[in-house]
C-alpha cells in the first residue's frame, strides 16, 4: 500500500475506483486500522461510481507512530475524565481532521464524501465543521457528540476497551485480546462468522499491532469532551447511522447526532451492534451511495 506526507506525519493508504469519479473519503474508529473498512464495502462502494480511499490514522497501522510520547495509564486517564480533570492528549481530534485534509492535499482531492465510523466520525464531524468547502456530505456511522448527557457504554464493552493489553510480541495473545473486544461490542442479532472475524483480527495484528497507539487516541478522544457545539455547527449534508443494538455507543448517541445538525438524516438499523456486521452490508452501502449520489 502506497504511502504519503501530509500534515507532518506519514499516512498509509489505499484507493480503490477511477479518480476522476467522486472522491470517498473512509475514517475508521478507535485503534482500528484501515482494514476495519472491508475491501468488500470499499470495492462496492467503487463499483456504484466512487473513488474510495481509506487509510491509518495517525498511531495505528502503518502510519506514523508517538511512542516517543510514551503510553498512557488509560484506568488514569478514564479516572481524571469522570472526575472533570483536564487531560493532556499527545495530539486531538483536530489534529487528525487534519490529517485526513492533508492526505486529501497529498492526492489531489478538492472535496470528498466523509465518513467516518466512531472514533471516526467523531473525527469527520470536526473536520466537516472546519473544513466544510472540502467535504461533499458527511456520514457519521455509530459516532456521538461526546455530551456527558447520553447514556454511558455498557459496563463489559467498557471493560473490554480498558482492559490491559498482552505482553509485546505475543501475537496469538492480542489476536484474542482483538477478538474478545470486537465479538463484545459487535452486533448480537447478526455475528459475523467466528471463523472469519478471527482471521480478520490476525491480519490486523500481523500487519501493526499498536496498543499504546489505541490508549494514545483513547486519551484524544476523552480530552474533547463534549463537541455538541462543534457538531451543531456542521452544514453540509448529513447521513447518520446507528445501529439499535450498539452497546458502546448507545442508540441514543446516533439520535442526538442527527438532532443537532441540520437537515441530517438519521437511519437507525435494526440489529446492528458497535460494527458494520456482513448481514448488513449490503444495507449499509445501499444507504451510502444514496447519500453519495444524492449530494455529488
Amino acid at each position: 500500500m502506497p504511502s504519503v506526507q501530509a500534515n507532518g506525519i506519514q499516512i498509509e493508504y489505499e484507493s480503490f475506483g477511477d479518480p476522476a469519479h467522486p472522491a470517498v473519503l473512509l475514517i475508521m474508529g478507535l485503534g482500528l486500522q484501515m482494514l476495519g473498512w472491508k475491501e468488500s464495502l470499499c470495492r462496492a462502494l467503487a463499483d456504484a461510481g466512487f473513488h474510495v480511499i481509506r487509510f491509518d490514522n495517525r498511531d495505528c497501522g502503518l502510519s506514523s507512530h508517538f511512542d516517543h510520547a510514551g503510553a498512557p495509564n488509560v484506568l488514569l486517564q478514564y479516572l481524571k475524565f469522570q472526575l472533570r480533570m483536564r487531560l493532556h492528549p499527545v495530539y486531538t481530534l483536530d489534529d487528525m481532521a487534519a490529517d485526513a485534509v492533508g492526505l486529501m492535499d497529498a492526492l489531489g482531492v478538492e472535496s470528498a464524501h466523509v465518513a467516518g465510523a466512531s472514533m471516526g466520525g467523531m473525527i469527520a464531524q470536526n473536520l466537516t465543521a472546519r473544513f466544510p468547502h472540502r467535504v461533499r456530505s458527511l456520514t457519521s456511522i455509530m459516532s456521538t457528540t461526546g455530551s456527558r448527557r447520553l447514556p454511558n457504554p455498557e459496563a463489559r464493552t467498557l471493560k473490554a476497551i480498558l482492559a490491559k493489553p498482552p505482553r509485546p510480541g505475543d501475537v496469538e495473545a492480542a489476536i484474542r485480546r482483538l477478538h474478545a473486544l470486537l465479538s463484545t461490542i459487535g452486533s448480537r442479532s447478526h455475528p459475523d462468522d467466528p471463523a472469519l472475524l478471527r482471521e480478520r483480527c490476525e491480519r490486523h495484528v500481523r500487519r501493526a499491532y499498536r496498543p499504546a497507539g489505541m490508549a494514545r487516541q483513547l486519551v484524544a478522544i476523552a480530552a474533547a469532551d463534549d463537541r455538541s457545539a462543534i457538531v451543531r455547527g456542521i452544514t453540509r449534508p448529513t447521513l447518520v447511522v446507528h445501529g439499535d443494538e450498539d452497546p458502546l455507543l448507545k442508540p441514543e448517541c446516533g439520535r442526538e447526532t442527527a438532532r443537532l445538525i441540520p437537515g441530517a438524516r438519521l437511519e437507525m438499523l435494526r440489529g446492528m451492534g458497535h460494527d458494520m456486521p456482513d448481514a448488513l452490508a449490503e444495507e449499509i452501502v445501499g444507504h451510502l451511495v444514496q447519500h453519495f449520489r444524492l449530494n455529488s
